[in-house]
């Protein structure tokens, strides 16, 4: 009893709810996903789910078209966020808060009740879902992700480098791109992940904005678990899983070497 006693007055009894969490949501439903990616219906080992993959150029080319729109929203979400990011970063205080504020109030709505407000925003304003109103909607889903983590670096930035620029007679354009450019760039970088690895997996947003014929990878594993082609769409999952770790590992990699490279010149 005094062992237990003493476990849970400790400071890493603390850490075992989330532990648990872990364990059940996250680690085992992974680890089914690399079971059934593995297996066939008669739970033998094979690997005919990713050959069937590669086998079929309708779900390769779908998989290449969700990476070129999760793309286009990255880039649109930094085009348009970075400026805002700057803008409310330059802001007194009070109203940088409010303004950070109203962009992420939106966030607290369900995505799907966001997505339908677009719809009913494209058919008053009478024009026509597709992929124009796809991208736009994957921007304005997920811009928020974008803005918030480079107004955080912004905000955090040492004022001194660009005083110290400009005292050595730098003009506002090169003190954005030879000090606040570079110094952004851990901003930049958490925006991109935060940004590119939900949309390339969305399918309801897709569904929705393009009365479902456009088909994105997420919606043709979701198709395949619906109709029960579980270690077919187990294999799709791993695919898309195994993108997002590279996209991590290079995202942390290029983090690293801006921050060691923290110095502006």
């Amino acid at each position: 009893m005094t062992k237990i006693h003493l476990f849970f007055a400790s400071r890493k009894s603390w850490t075992l709810p989330y532990l648990i969490f872990s364990v059940i949501f996250v680690i085992i439903p992974l680890l089914l996903i690399v079971v059934y990616a593995f297996t066939d219906e008669a739970g033998n080992l094979t690997l005919g789910n990713f050959t069937k993959f590669f086998a079929h150029p309708e779900a390769v080319n779908t998989f290449i078209y969700s990476i070129g729109i999760a793309i286009l929203t990255t880039l649109g979400c930094i085009i348009l966020g970075y400026p805002a990011a700057w803008i409310l970063s330059r802001s007194s205080s009070s109203y940088s808060k409010t303004l950070i504020m109203l962009f992420i109030l939106p966030m607290w709505v369900n995505i799907l009740i966001r997505t339908l407000a677009t719809v009913a925003l494209f058919d008053f304003a009478q024009l026509p879902l597709g992929e124009g109103a796809l991208i736009f909607g994957m921007i304005y889903n997920f811009i928020p992700f974008m803005i918030y983590p480079i107004y955080d670096t912004l905000q955090k930035m040492d004022k001194s480098y660009m005083e110290a620029a400009e005292d050595l007679g730098a003009n506002s354009v090169q003190v954005f791109w030879k000090v606040v450019l570079p110094l952004s760039m851990p901003g930049i970088v958490s925006g991109i992940m935060m940004v590119f690895m939900p949309t390339i997996s969305t399918f309801a947003i897709a569904e929705l904005l393009t009365m479902n014929n456009i088909k994105l990878f997420g919606t043709t594993i979701q198709e395949n678990i619906n109709n029960s082609l579980w270690n077919y769409g187990a294999a799709l999952s791993l695919i898309m899983l195994f993108l997002i770790a590279a996209t991590s590992v290079f995202s942390t990699e290029d983090n690293d070497s801006s921050k060691k490279g923290g110095e502006p010149w």
